[in-house]
């Protein structure tokens, strides 16, 4: 059976969910900011035709925003991942399998839907669910392989009179758009390597998928041989249905201001910790190395710069986050020095194991272990269920260091007291 593959790729995500409960913004530029409201990380439409680029920093663009009346918004994690969630759980009542590849896009194995249902049509009637049941526009590109569903989806977007869905599963509509595409769009390709292919002469995707697969592979990688043989519709990418385990947890943040206090400093490290151990149970591992790091800016003129990273491997895997906390503790007393202003920190957590997949000290309480699975079970239902928070007293109850943002809408589909009101 021939494979198909369709990716699905939310239009403007961030900029498309602060639009969806503001129907007075529909036709404004927006912009969604980094954290510390620093730089611009996604754009509407309206404000990448105003010209704004990504990743420029506010300041630099304060005049235009000014001027054409764009409006900014902190990055609201929460409302995003929420809105992710309800896109791709419509793409599994879809699919038979999803790979949900970042928290905007996802690939389908739509491998013998075509024996159901014409493959265009089925991508219309998908694109008008989501749209319809959440409110986000998709784009949805369709082939018989990833690199090309990547290829025809960026088609969906760039050329309004498909409709936002495009079939690639013929050959000859595949020839017809490589040769239209820079080689630089093609997935892989970045700056570095399109660079070094356009000076052998390649520079569509056409002229990549025509160079001999074993020649790309001696003069470049196995990677790009792979990459060569996707352009061609021959499938070497599977689709990932299960998510891989990740290797390492990081929480880290810069400061809404530089912090001096050791108490504050301190309560940041912790929160963070909280957070890494949140993330830890969620992936259904335990870990056995805790690092935490602090820094000034080394960007400041005439101040003194100090960076500080400090790992401790604990004698048995956990994912209690008192026993995080305590080693976390012990670290930042060891790397903490006075007399500096501090711009950021972070608790990073790593060397993952299942739960019982090491032998435990001689000394280490069973009981205990049974009540922290269900200490932290309980924390954990009552943070996620949205009716309360919990928190450790190491955090600090009312943090001042918190990360700014000034421009930070609602809620509206996790907080009761965000929920939007009709009249």
């Amino acid at each position: 059976m021939k494979r198909v593959f369709a990716l699905v790729d939310c239009n403007n995500f961030y900029a498309s969910c602060e639009k969806l409960f503001r129907p007075d913004l529909k036709d404004r530029p927006v912009v969604v900011l980094s954290n510390n409201d620093g730089c611009i990380v996604a754009r509407s439409k309206e404000a990448k035709a105003l010209g704004i680029k990504m990743g420029v920093p506010m300041f630099q663009v304060q005049a235009d925003i000014e001027r054409y009346g764009v409006v900014c918004f902190s990055s609201n994690y929460a409302l995003y991942a929420d809105m992710s969630s309800r896109v791709m759980s419509l793409l599994e009542q879809e699919a038979p399998q999803v790979e949900e590849y970042s928290i905007d896009e996802a690939f389908l194995d739509l491998s013998g839907v075509a024996a159901a249902e014409g493959l265009l049509s089925f991508g219309q009637r998908v694109k008008a669910k989501v749209d319809k049941w959440t409110g986000i526009s998709v784009g949805i590109g369709i082939a018989p392989s990833k690199t090309l569903a990547k290829l025809a989806n960026y088609a969906a977007k760039k050329y309004p009179a498909t409709g936002a869905v495009v079939d690639l599963m013929a050959p000859d509509r595949q020839r017809r758009l490589l040769a239209l595409v820079g080689v630089d769009e093609v997935w892989g390709v970045g700056r570095r390597l399109s660079g070094r292919l356009r000076a052998q002469g390649i520079h569509t995707a056409l002229d990549l998928a025509q160079v001999d697969p074993k020649l790309v592979r001696r003069e470049f990688s196995v990677v790009l041989e792979r990459t060569v043989r996707e352009l061609n519709g021959v499938s070497c990418l599977t689709l990932e249905s299960v998510r891989p385990v990740k290797q390492q947890i990081i929480c880290s943040r810069s400061f809404g201001y530089k912090i001096t206090e050791q108490r504050e400093l301190r309560e940041a490290v912790s929160k963070y910790a909280c957070r890494a151990a949140e993330k830890l149970r969620a992936e259904r591992r335990c870990c056995r190395v805790v690092s935490v790091s602090i820094r000034t800016s080394p960007h400041i003129p005439n101040e003194p710069f100090y960076a500080k990273t400090l790992s401790v491997e604990l004698p048995n895997p956990t994912d209690d986050t008192r026993d995080l906390l305590d080693v976390a503790n012990v670290i930042f007393n060891r790397i903490w020095r006075s007399g500096f202003r501090y711009m950021k920190a972070g608790v990073m957590l790593s060397d993952f194991y299942e739960h019982g997949a090491l032998p435990t000290d001689l000394f280490d309480s069973a009981t205990h272990n049974t009540k922290s699975k269900q200490l932290m079970t309980v924390v954990d239902h009552i943070n996620q269920s949205g009716l309360g928070n919990l928190f450790f007293a190491a955090q600090g109850v009312t943090p001042q260091w918190s990360m700014k943002r000034k421009h930070l809408s609602p809620c509206y589909t996790t907080q009761w007291k965000d929920l939007p009101l009709v009249r």
